[in-house]
């Protein structure tokens, strides 16, 4: 695919809506993005224009945002850009849209405290699934430090 990625530094403009749909789970939130120039002549920061996206997180990505993130909050986003058109109110608007791959607090302007989320119970493996470690000779010859002989096995 020929996605155009993108990594986009601002704040949270909307609050962040979560739902869950019949492809799992999304959050939504507007995103802001505000250049910043540095001005010479008067010695200060001065403020560019402001952009703003929709940025949509699916599954895991999504409920983990919509769990840790509040309006006005500093992210890093990456994910892939999408530029769509509309006709509204008989004008023509155009909307940018980021499907979220990776999103984090801008640890630039602030600190953050990781916590892993709790992963779902796994699904029953199908009978033909690889050795569990603790079966895995090279596994148990790690652990042990002692050398395993290979094999030769063929298939029936």
């Amino acid at each position: 695919m020929n996605d155009t990625t993108v990594t986009l530094v601002g704040n949270v403009a909307t609050a962040v809506e979560y739902r869950d749909t019949a492809a799992g789970g999304v959050a939504r939130f507007r995103f802001a993005v505000t250049a910043r120039r540095w001005d010479r002549e008067r010695g200060l920061w001065s403020d560019g224009n402001t952009s703003f996206y929709t940025v949509s997180a699916w599954r895991s990505l999504g409920a983990n945002l919509a769990a840790s993130v509040s309006v006005g909050e500093p992210l890093v986003v990456h994910g892939r850009l999408k530029v769509r058109e509309e006709e509204r109110d008989g004008q023509r608007k155009t909307f940018v849209d980021v499907a979220a791959t990776a999103v984090g607090h801008d640890l630039s302007r602030g600190t953050a405290a990781f916590r892993r989320a709790a992963r779902a119970e796994p699904r029953s493996e199908p009978e033909t699934a690889a050795p569990q470690p603790e079966q895995d000779p090279w596994a148990v010859a790690a652990e042990e430090g002692t050398a395993v002989t290979p094999q030769l096995v063929t298939a029936p």
